[in-house]
């Protein structure tokens, strides 16, 4: 049924991904599917932030954004899993749809909130991405 997922994780809140994670390596075990794992860095917002930055640093961010993204999957997704590292930069909701769009993806799984968003039913990102993407949307308490 779901044979091409994505999961979409925050690095900064990795415990928080753990049970995503769980859920979405299932769903991919049982379907004998493929999980794309995303990790969207957020846009600086606006052009004078990002002129702010020295040379390099966007690049710099993505590729260690990239090392500490395929670290996570070592540790986290069991080896025999076909399981492919993303990483985009931009509006987190938007991103998350467009690289489901990009990978074909049937499902995306997403965590319900973080932390610091308890005052949230499900979480803005999440919310949006349940209420724009054309693929099922699971999200994990």
């Amino acid at each position: 049924m779901f044979k091409n997922l994505l999961l979409a994780i925050d690095l900064n809140d990795t415990q928080g991904a753990a049970r995503p994670a769980q859920v979405a390596v299932e769903m991919a075990k049982a379907q004998g599917g493929v999980l794309h794992v995303l990790n969207v860095i957020p846009d600086t917002g606006m052009a004078i932030v990002a002129a702010m930055l020295p040379p390099g640093q966007p690049k710099a961010m993505l590729e260690q954004a990239q090392r500490e993204m395929t670290k996570w999957r070592d540790d986290t997704v069991p080896n025999d899993l076909e399981t492919h590292v993303h990483i985009a930069r931009g509006t987190i909701y938007d991103e998350i749809i467009k690289t489901a769009n990009s990978v074909g993806a049937d499902a995306i799984v997403v965590g319900a909130n973080r932390p610091e968003l308890q005052d949230y039913l499900i979480g803005p990102n999440a919310a949006r991405v349940a209420r724009h993407a054309t693929q099922s949307v699971f999200v994990i308490r």
